[in-house]
């Protein structure tokens, strides 16, 4: 299907996001369930900042380092073995009901070598790819059917509220590192100047943000992570309410939506501008929140199946624009300022500003949820709007080739 690159070559690629995403997913979805099996329920909310927090730094400093000093193939390599090791610590202290301070401790550190793990991956997968319009959404899309096999293998072993989720967990990113030793060497342009200590940090990553299109996606995405946080957090629980116990396998819908758009992609890179595309999962992210609003079983089903159309649309032409836009040597940082404002910045003022939303909504009378869906759906309308006003997509492009630039 894809002949630009080996056939072996593609499926390398793929199997490095399938198990990736396999690896993420085999802890991070249990984590909740099994701090609550060993009497760590107050834990929970800072567990999980643990990963916002983690991606304010650690992806930017990795990435700085496979843009400066090292394959980011080797980099990978090493952060996989500390993130097996970090993990395995962390479920033992779970397991064996340490300090609280303790646990948190690993599961930051375990969070810290974890988080660059994704765009390093992407940095690695981009390299490689002849045409990243045509083949990165089928590639990505593997990443998804790992996560989902990932969550299907835990409940497979029993594992949802066992310390088994961790140490499986960590049995894959052992597989993650063992194998990069597959993957051909993907070496970092060598700088011949003295880095300065902002260099070394990843913070000279900043400096793409003074290109105005560039600005404008980075803040796009980071605002529509915002509202994203509030279906991750409350569309299980209204689920519940509404009759559908099975929240997980509801809730894959939207994961199923996403790998068809992914499918998707190329056909729409190669006769869309990018702007539009970007439109129209901002669109589909209005239209999701609206239909959940409504209420009833029908209308939040699919809600939910928009979910993965507006996930795609938005976050991964994000990563396919950066490819296109910034020079090689820049890619790994620029993937990682990605993650960090959306994981790190976006996220992490979803999950305490929906949270404070939902209080505030569940305080009134009536339909609680119509009000909450209802506002989240006008904060993506608003997101859309900035785009389309402050996104041009035309004139002088930031390190970028004009062979290899992206319709825009």
């Amino acid at each position: 299907m894809l002949r630009t690159i080996r056939r072996a070559e593609y499926a390398e690629l793929t199997a490095l996001f399938f198990i990736t995403g396999a690896a993420l997913a085999m802890w991070f979805v249990p984590l909740s369930n099994v701090l609550d099996a060993h009497g760590f329920q107050n834990l929970k909310p800072y567990a999980f900042a643990c990963s916002a927090l983690a991606a304010f730094v650690s992806p930017l400093i990795f990435g700085a380092m496979a843009d400066h000093h090292s394959s980011p193939v080797r980099v990978l390599r090493g952060l996989s073995l500390a993130t097996a090791v970090s993990m395995a610590l962390a479920t033992t202290a779970i397991k064996r009901h340490g300090n609280p301070w303790l646990v948190l401790g690993l599961i930051q550190l375990h969070a810290l070598c974890s988080s660059p793990a994704w765009s390093l991956s992407s940095t690695i997968v981009f390299a490689r790819l002849a045409d990243a319009k045509k083949e990165f959404g089928p590639i990505r899309a593997m990443a998804t059917l790992g996560w989902m096999a990932g969550c299907w293998l835990i409940s497979a072993l029993g594992a949802d509220t066992s310390a088994l989720a961790g140490y499986s967990a960590a049995g894959a990113w052992l597989g993650v590192c063992a194998f990069t030793f597959l993957l051909s060497a993907l070496e970092a342009p060598r700088s011949i100047v003295t880095l300065k200590w902002h260099q070394h940090l990843g913070l000279d990553a900043l400096t793409l943000l003074k290109n105005r299109d560039h600005r404008v996606v980075f803040m796009t995405t980071t605002l529509f992570c915002i509202p994203m946080a509030g279906f991750y957090l409350y569309a299980p629980p209204h689920l519940r309410e509404i009759g559908l116990t099975h929240t997980s396998a509801w809730m894959s819908l939207g994961q199923i939506t996403e790998i068809i758009a992914m499918f998707s992609l190329s056909a729409l890179l190669a006769n869309w501008r990018l702007k539009w595309i970007v439109a129209v999962g901002l669109a589909f992210g209005v239209l999701r929140f609206a239909l959940s609003a409504v209420g009833g079983p029908a209308w939040v089903i699919a809600g939910v199946l928009l979910h993965g159309c507006s996930y795609t649309l938005v976050l991964i032409t994000a990563q396919i624009y950066l490819d296109q836009r910034i020079e090689p040597a820049w890619r790994a940082r620029g993937q990682a300022l990605l993650m960090l404002v959306n994981s790190g910045v976006g996220s992490l003022i979803g999950y305490l500003g929906v949270g404070a939303w939902y209080q505030a909504c569940a305080r009134g009378d009536g339909n609680h949820w119509s009000l909450f869906w209802g506002g989240l759906s006008v904060t993506v309308a608003l997101v859309l709007i900035i785009f389309l006003t402050a996104y041009r997509g035309r004139g002088a492009h930031m390190g970028a080739s004009s062979a290899n630039s992206a319709r825009n």
